[in-house]
């Protein structure tokens, strides 16, 4: 069963069409939108601050979503794809964005719509990702714009597979 925990007598808040694995973890102030799925040993820590999941989201194996006490909320859209031990912390993603395996972003980033964050990025604190645009690096800094043909190709490809993957489990 996942940890589904209570903190501060709020609970998560998790439609019936969303899949989460069995020992994914989501506690506290985090609401879920539709179709969203959390897969193995994810965690997304709505403790200190709040959590909220647009639809089509899906939170690969063992990433981590979290936010900054008193400071920093974590906002994520709709049709959202977070790579497996992405760690999404204390930032806005906007609407059909990739987050690469093992990349990082970092509190009071905003990441706009249409976008890649390339796996093992490191978005530093305040970085602000125009729509459109693929970051990659240590610190990310922008490559390139994103093109019509591999948005729609990776970025919602992806987070309709994982719609799929999921009904694998039900």
């Amino acid at each position: 069963m996942p940890i589904i925990l209570p903190v501060k007598g709020v609970l998560p808040q998790i439609p019936e069409d969303c899949f989460i694995a069995p020992n994914a973890t989501i506690v506290g102030d985090v609401i879920m939108g539709e179709q969203c799925s959390v897969w193995f040993n994810a965690v997304v820590r709505g403790d200190v601050n709040s959590i909220q999941i647009g639809n089509k989201v899906n939170i690969q194996d063992g990433a981590c979503i979290h936010c900054t006490y008193q400071k920093t909320k974590t906002i994520i859209g709709n049709n959202v794809s977070i790579g497996h031990h992405a760690i999404v912390h204390g930032c806005t993603v906007h609407d059909n964005v990739l987050i690469g395996m093992g990349a990082i972003v970092m509190d009071n980033c905003v990441i706009g719509s249409n976008s890649i964050i390339a796996a093992g990025a490191v978005l530093t604190e305040g970085t602000v990702v125009p729509e459109g645009s693929i970051y990659a690096g240590v610190p990310a800094k922008k490559i390139k714009d994103i093109s019509p043909e591999l948005s729609k190709g990776e970025v919602e490809r992806i987070a309709n597979n994982y719609i799929m993957y999921s009904s694998w489990f039900r």
